[in-house]
């Protein structure tokens, strides 16, 4: 699958499961929403503390599978070099990913607020590798 058509399916399905290594080595999974900046780069929301951040701050890399809201039928993997960006440099890009995944807040001081709170982060891929590249 083309990097370009897998970003474009991403900016139009936000349904998603990222999966980091943990310490062990082992897998970790996150059912997360997914979307697209305006460079490219696929990014997920999480929170500072969570396994997911903490996972790929330690290593930056991560896969994503990302699915239609049936769930079944057409999706896409992504996976590639993740960059942690925190608050305050964050807040820019998590008021822009709420916009592309559920459009206008109705309180932006209330999100911004929520964010410091709940000590948000962005999680930012450069994608890597996407497929499937064939079926089975």
């Amino acid at each position: 699958m083309d990097f370009s058509e897998a970003i474009q399916f991403i900016a139009e399905n936000h349904r998603a499961v990222f999966a980091t290594t943990r310490s062990d080595g082992k897998i970790q999974l996150s059912p997360v929403a997914a979307g697209v900046d305006d460079d490219g780069r696929v990014v997920v929301s999480s929170r500072e503390t969570a396994m997911k951040t903490i996972n790929v701050r330690r290593t930056p890399y991560a896969s994503l599978c990302v699915f239609t809201d049936r769930f079944f039928g057409d999706w896409v993997q992504v996976e590639g070099d993740i960059e942690v960006v925190s608050l305050p440099d964050a807040m820019d890009g998590l008021v822009g990913y709420y916009r592309r995944i559920s459009g206008e807040h109705p309180d932006w001081d209330d999100y911004r607020a929520t964010m410091l709170r709940d000590r948000r982060v962005l999680l930012k891929m450069t994608v890597r590798r996407a497929g499937p590249n064939r079926s089975g």
